[in-house]
Order: structure tokens, then sequence, then C-alpha cells
């Protein structure tokens, strides 16, 4: 999956485990591009939502996703994303996207075009890319693995901290369990729990362990 050139190191975890912190610091401390795969299937849902589709109706929400133009890059060093040419921008924080997004990222048409355009990623830049598959099913060859956890009343506490309600138990059981790509511990990956260290630990453990790993640029 790896281009001749470029490098991906993948950060896996559940919903507020501090991989998206940990994630923006890593690439910037590296001069990675840093891609959240999450943004893709949140983007995706926002645009179904948007159209006022019936997300239990498996054939209106494959037929919207082949409608639509789904648009990844990079501007400054940030990664970009449009659909249709609109960047939802803060709308993909809504209390709507939380509830819908892990039975939208569930459906296996929707991860085949995804995982297409977040592979696409790897052609432009060396990225950081998180998410909850990348690791063991975008970029499984990748030799820099990472899984960043915590315990489920670390993760509540961090997500009320951002002004945001979630029901993460109902969407661990969802990313887990789903037949396509659940949530797993990528093999070769470096398992950290973060519920007791702070975004500077767990930064140097990554760091750490890249320059264990042999990534020249740390």
């Amino acid at each position: 999956m790896q281009g001749d050139e470029n490098n991906v190191i993948t950060i896996d975890g559940p919903a507020a485990s501090g991989k998206s912190s940990v994630s923006s610091r890593i690439s910037d401390k590296i001069g990675y591009l840093h891609v959240n795969s999450g943004l893709m299937y949140r983007a995706f849902t926002w645009s179904v939502l948007r159209s006022g589709i019936d997300l239990d109706n498996l054939d209106s929400v494959v037929g919207h996703l082949n409608s639509i133009s789904i648009n990844c890059g990079q501007s400054d060093g940030i990664s970009t994303l449009t659909i249709d040419g609109l960047d939802p921008g803060i709308e993909l924080k809504a209390s709507e996207i939380n509830e819908n997004v892990s039975l939208i990222a569930a459906i296996e048409e929707v991860r085949t075009v995804l995982v297409s355009k977040q592979r696409g990623y790897l052609k432009i830049a060396n990225i950081v890319m998180e998410g909850r598959d990348i690791g063991s099913v975008v970029f499984p060859e990748t030799p820099y693995k990472f899984y960043i956890d915590a315990s489920t009343e670390v993760r509540a506490k961090r997500r009320m901290a951002e002004g945001e309600s979630d029901d993460l138990e109902k969407r661990d059981k969802i990313d887990t369990f789903r037949k396509i790509s659940p949530l797993l511990i990528p093999d070769d990956a470096c398992v950290i729990d973060t519920s007791e260290m702070d975004l500077e630990q767990v930064v140097l453990k990554v760091l750490n362990e890249l320059k264990a790993r042999g990534l020249a640029t740390v």
C-alpha cells in the first residue's frame, strides 16, 4: 500500500481516546500531513443528513454516495476535504453527526470508496493518518502503527470538556462488532493507554517508538 518514497504512520483507536490530538502534534513535529479519516465518514454523514435521506434506507445512502463528488487534497500542509465543492467545517462536530456516523461507517460500499480516497493521500505526502482501521485495513504494511486507547470514563470526560455529548459505549459497540473493518488493535501496533497520561507524555512515547522502529526523520 505504501508509495516508493512516502511514509505513513497509522494511529487507530476508539472515539475520544486522544488520537486526534496526538496525530496533530506528531505531524507538526516531523513535518507530515495529518489526515483524520474519521472526518471523511463524518462529511459523508453530513451530506446524507443534509439531503434528507433516510439513514435506514441502504439503497438511498449508497445511491447518494455514487451521486456526489468527494475531493481530498492538501493546502499549506493541512489535509482538505470537500463534497460537491462544499467544506462542512464545524458542522462535522454536531451531535447529530456523532449519533449517526458509526452507522454510516459500517456500510461496506461507503468504506470501499473512502478507503480508496484515504490511500490516495500517500501519493501526495508523508502522512499521519488516524482512524479505526488504518493500520489493519488501509495501510496494513506500514511498520509505524499505533493504537491509542483510554477508559470509557476518561473518554466521556474528554467529550464533555469539548462541549460535546456522545454515547461512547454505543459507538464502541458498533465500531467493534461491525462486519466490515471493525475497530481492533492492528498486528504489530504499539498500544498506548492515555487514561493517566498528558498529551506531551503520549507524543514523546510515540516519537521514541518511531525512532526505535527506524523512522529516519525522528
